[in-house]
């Protein structure tokens, strides 16, 4: 096993701040470039000459390198240690980010953000392990809430810094802003990030097996999530194969690591109570944030015609008062118990994401800042609890393999919610624009007036009368389109919000936790 460097937290405490300050903003950055190209996808398109189908792979190649990475960053810590392994995966991640910014063709770019996601994804899992070793007891409480706060504002503000980047300079500062934070990360970590060392006899006894049949269960699986709402799901033959593939390497690989002695991921660790509830949890509140990310732009630019800077501006309030939330749950936890607080915080994140099902087709920044404010300031009151309760209940022998398991949850949480969300999108588009357009009939009162409405407008506009007609018609199937799509938000958001009743519920069935460390043979 790895070795340890003494009791790391033992360490000065300003060295300890330090060299968990720099890891944050290692993770920061990699959970940042999720999102951040998400408002500027088509500028990127323009720029790189390419097609919708292409430019969805921009995000899908990140996400599909980063997930499979993360399950296995607990094993590369062991054998290359948490410090040189988190200094490897800043360098790649910083030129990689270089190398997107100069990408010449999409096919490039495809290649450098999977490249991207793959390198910087042990930046993730091990912020996670590091918090938990540095600081005992109640310094556990404000090095959670850092890494929950992180891991909110992120996603939620990921869309906001790109579309203004995007829009004050061009889309390839997205990338190059990850410059000079990934060169200081890369330079500082080895000096102060010191807790354990490398142990590379452990790449002769490496679980390979396991990490091939984890690799062909979630690479596929990621694929068939992010390209089934476009292909139709089993409409397609790539996405029938993947799935078998998928299904298969996944069954084998739960058999595996249940038998194997040294399995690539802490599968049993699920066994324990209060973490198995708290990556149920993670993966609930991965759905949460990142359906939330998906869905609100996506309602602004489509029903509303926002660009990208006045979404960027719309979704600001969520990080303000992710802001508000961190300092009233740093405040509450004096006097709170965590659970308590992780309940509560469930409870408005959900009300928040309720609170969209009355939304109209003049929505804007005004009417979703109450939603928002509940949805960011309930992502504080959850996250931290959720992380000390899910990680604090494991001793520190299997922190490495099971916290990639937990941002494992999380990643794939968002990866199911969204392609759910997409898939529903387009049904319920379907559906409720058939049931429009069935009550629109030629012989009722207001469609003749409004058909005549927009015959007159048109005809004083152009003066062709049969032009005029056409004209009308568009526009009148353009309003039913538009309410068709606000009514279909209206059903996805419902929906998520149905997922924080199973959040809740499950809270009731985990143990008390506090931020003391569990006995060492802990299960």
């Amino acid at each position: 096993m790895t070795t340890q460097i003494g009791d790391p937290a033992l360490q000065p405490l300003k060295q300890r701040v330090f060299a968990f300050a720099l890891m944050c903003l290692g993770f920061f950055m990699a959970t940042l470039d999720i999102q951040i190209v998400a408002s500027s996808l088509r500028d990127i398109g323009g720029g790189l000459s390419a097609s919708q189908d292409q430019l969805s792979w921009v995000q899908t190649a990140y996400l599909i390198a980063e997930i499979l990475v993360i399950p296995m960053s607990g094993w590369l810590s062991k054998v290359f240690s948490t410090r040189w392994l988190f200094v490897a995966s800043a360098v790649g991640f910083t030129v990689t980010s270089m190398l997107c910014g100069i990408a010449w063709d999409i096919d490039s770019m495809i290649i450098f953000r999977g490249l991207q996601g793959a390198l910087g994804a042990a930046m993730i899992p091990t912020v996670f392990t590091t918090a938990f070793v540095l600081f005992p007891g109640k310094q556990r409480i404000v090095a959670s809430t850092t890494i929950g706060a992180l891991a909110s504002l992120a996603p939620a503000i990921g869309p906001v810094i790109g579309g203004w980047i995007t829009d004050q300079w061009s889309w390839h500062w997205l990338f190059y802003l990850n410059l000079i934070p990934g060169v200081l990360v890369a330079v500082m970590v080895p000096k102060y990030v010191n807790i354990d060392k490398p142990d590379l006899k452990l790449l002769k006894s490496g679980d390979y097996l396991g990490i091939l049949l984890m690799s062909g269960f979630l690479g596929c699986l990621q694929y068939v999530l992010e390209e089934g709402p476009r292909k139709n799901w089993f409409g397609d033959n790539l996405i029938i194969t993947c799935t078998w593939i998928s299904a298969i390497c996944g069954f084998l690989f739960l058999v595996h690591a249940l038998t194997a002695k040294d399995a690539i991921v802490d599968i049993r660790a699920l066994l324990v109570r209060n973490f198995g509830i708290g990556s149920l949890l993670s993966f609930i509140i991965g759905i949460g944030i990142f359906v939330s990310v998906f869905l609100t732009p996506l309602f602004l630019a489509q029903v509303r015609g926002f660009n990208s800077l006045q979404i960027g501006i719309a979704l600001l309030s969520v990080g303000g008062f992710q802001l508000v939330g961190l300092v009233a749950y740093s405040l509450a936890t004096r006097y709170i118990s965590l659970r308590i607080l992780m309940t509560f915080g469930l409870v408005l994140f959900g009300i928040g994401c309720y609170l969209y099902v009355p939304l109209n087709h003049d929505w804007g920044w005004q009417q979703l800042l109450l939603p928002q404010a509940l949805r960011g300031i309930g992502q504080q009151f959850s996250i931290a609890p959720i992380v000390t309760m899910a990680l604090g209940s494991l001793p520190a022998s299997r922190l490495k393999s099971a916290s990639g398991l937990f941002n494992l949850m999380r990643n794939l949480g968002g990866a199911i919610g969204i392609a759910v969300s997409a898939t529903m999108l387009n049904d319920r588009l379907n559906f409720h624009y058939l049931r429009l357009n069935e009550s629109v009939t030629a012989g009722q009162p207001e469609v003749v007036g409004a058909l005549n409405q927009q015959v007159q407008r048109w005809t004083m506009t152009a003066g062709d009368t049969v032009n005029a007609a056409q004209s009308g018609l568009a526009s009148l199937h353009h309003l039913i389109l538009r309410e068709a799509l606000t009514l279909t938000f209206s059903d996805t958001f419902y929906v998520l919000s149905l997922c924080f009743v199973v959040a809740v519920v499950s809270v009731l069935f985990s143990n008390p936790f506090s931020t003391s460390a569990p006995p060492p043979d802990a299960h």
